[in-house]
């Protein structure tokens, strides 16, 4: 069994705790760093992927993100918006890959399976697979009973490692929802609002931390895990790489 490095302490500004992320995957790119799987409760971000920069509407979407309390933020894997709130958890896991495109679905299906798994424990009719009408669509989608989207997979490769991250919703998909609409209207997307839950929703009492102590059971199952800290080198790279997160407003 393998080890990983497991990092449950947030980091208090929306725009640097991408940049962590983004510190972790460099440093295990360039072998500074074992592989660390990163999860902890968020905070109001609204996560704008690279093709959403590039829409007209994109100023205004990120005003309508401010207005509603929510820090806009360029996220470091692919897709579009996704918002993260103080019900939702925040995953990043890097590793690293001698050719990182080769095992592209390989770490898909990992990630993917791994929440289905954390959520059936719970009790969730969990499935891995997009949802009609999905806010941020994707294959690795993890979703209940077919009908809702719980949490959304991307990834961010680099030479020598990969990136998988994630944003689960454990509680209070209406606040996510209120936000997106009009997020997702100045971005031109189409999406069904009906189709974003939570885990809350399919089991009553759920909450971030009773979701991310599942996921980091199942997790244990897979790895040796070792708990950590975010060291010196990683917090200073990731002061230097915020500016590239954060958007200006």
């Amino acid at each position: 069994m393998s080890q990983l490095q497991l990092i449950r302490v947030p980091t208090p500004d929306p725009a640097f705790g991408t940049a962590v992320s983004h510190a972790l995957l460099s440093r295990v790119g360039a072998g500074e760093s074992a592989a660390t799987f990163r999860l902890h409760v968020a905070q109001p971000v609204l996560s704008f992927g690279k093709q959403d920069a590039l829409m007209p509407g994109f100023r205004t979407a990120v005003a309508a993100a401010k207005d509603a309390g929510f820090a806009p933020v360029l996220r470091l894997a692919g897709g579009r918006a996704a918002v993260f709130h103080e019900g939702t958890l925040a995953l990043a896991h890097a590793t690293p890959e001698t050719v990182p495109r080769e095992g592209t679905r390989g770490r898909f299906e990992s990630t993917a399976s791994l929440l289905a798994e954390a959520f059936a424990r719970m009790g969730v009719d969990a499935r891995v697979g997009e949802v009609p009408g999905e806010y941020c669509p994707g294959t690795w989608s993890v979703n209940a009973r077919g009908v809702v989207k719980l949490a959304g997979i991307g990834q961010r490769l680099i030479a020598g490692a990969a990136h998988v991250g994630g944003v689960i919703v454990a509680s209070d998909a209406a606040r996510l929802r209120d936000v997106l609409v009009p997020v997702y209207e100045a971005l031109e997307l189409e999406w069904n609002p009906a189709t974003a839950g939570s885990v809350e929703d399919e089991v009553p009492g759920a909450t971030a931390e009773s979701v991310a102590d599942a996921i980091v059971e199942v997790l244990g199952e897979r790895y040796d895990l070792i708990d950590s800290e975010l060291d010196e080198e990683t917090l200073a790279l990731a002061h230097r790489l915020k500016p590239e997160h954060a958007i200006e407003v």
